[in-house]
């Protein structure tokens, strides 16, 4: 019995030993029960984790794709940011314009895009003689213009206050020639241009042009500007717009500012050059001079 009972202890032939030997021996068919179970088991947890982690991974690209959206809704934000503040400086401090003609060279050519300073009459301070101006020419220069499509008006006032098209039809770039009081004359005995009885040298106009082809003796009115192309021959300004109403004459108050900079193309770019072609005019006299045209 003894012996019978230390056989049965010993017996190899248990199941799950079996299983668990033949487990570690390479190229051993599949163990049957407990064991096979186990690695079952084992196979199903490691394909849900890795099931788990794909859906992680789908989960973190989708998770990193957001940003991209957010990036596109920032970058649209802060461009829509840069023109609003583009437009309100160019409306209250600065506006660039686009030079389309040719009556302001050699100082201007066609193609300049100017800087026009539109503080530079803001606070108290008025044109001189001399300065290039901006100015609106709607009551002076031109009839008013008829109303057009408002969204096409719209877009082309924000290019045009960008430097990005042609100015508006109504707005001019010229020399200030004579301001309030002053009389205006083309032209005395060697052909020059005077101004209160001052004859005025005019280096800055376009050499082989004389100072006017057309004659003329004028008194500026009150808040009021004579101008002039540099370009005369090729220039539509005061002059020709005698017999208009108005006379020519620009209000003050429909100047835009001073054409200070030239900042395109870059090998043009420079300050506008001043001029003291005026420095010897004299005042105009205390009790005027009379007022419009004269001659």
């Amino acid at each position: 019995m003894d012996t019978e009972a230390q056989h049965t202890e010993r017996d190899p032939s248990s199941p799950a030993e079996e299983g668990s030997r033949s487990a570690r021996v390479p190229g051993a068919p599949e163990p049957e029960g407990p064991a096979r179970s186990d690695r079952t088991a084992e196979t199903d947890r490691s394909a849900q984790t890795d099931r788990s982690a794909g859906a992680g991974e789908a989960d973190g690209a989708v998770e990193e794709g957001r940003p991209v959206g957010s990036s596109w809704r920032r970058t649209a934000l802060v461009g829509a940011a840069c023109v609003a503040f583009l437009l309100l400086l160019s409306h209250f401090v600065i506006q660039p314009f686009l030079i389309p003609s040719g009556s302001m060279e050699p100082t201007l050519q066609v193609g300049d895009r100017i800087l026009v300073n539109k503080l530079a009459y803001r606070f108290g301070s008025e044109p001189r003689r001399g300065d290039l101006v901006v100015f609106d020419g709607t009551g002076s220069f031109v009839g008013e213009p008829p109303r057009g499509n408002p969204v096409t008006g719209l877009l082309q006032d924000g290019a045009a206050a960008l430097g990005l098209a042609e100015p508006d039809e109504t707005d001019f770039v010229k020399r200030v020639i004579g301001i309030g009081g002053d009389r205006v004359v083309c032209c005395d005995q060697d052909g020059r241009l005077t101004v209160n009885g001052e004859p005025v040298a005019e280096p800055y106009v376009m050499l082989g042009d004389r100072p006017s082809g057309v004659p003329f003796d004028i008194v500026v009115p009150p808040d009021r500007l004579w101008v002039m192309g540099d370009h005369r021959s090729q220039s539509s300004d005061s002059r020709d717009h005698l017999g208009s109403p108005g006379g020519g004459m620009v209000p003050v108050d429909r100047v835009v500012g001073r054409a200070d900079w030239i900042v395109w193309p870059f090998g043009r770019w420079a300050v506008v050059p001043g001029t003291d072609a005026f420095g010897a005019v004299p005042a105009p006299p205390t009790g005027g001079h009379g007022a419009g045209a004269h001659g």
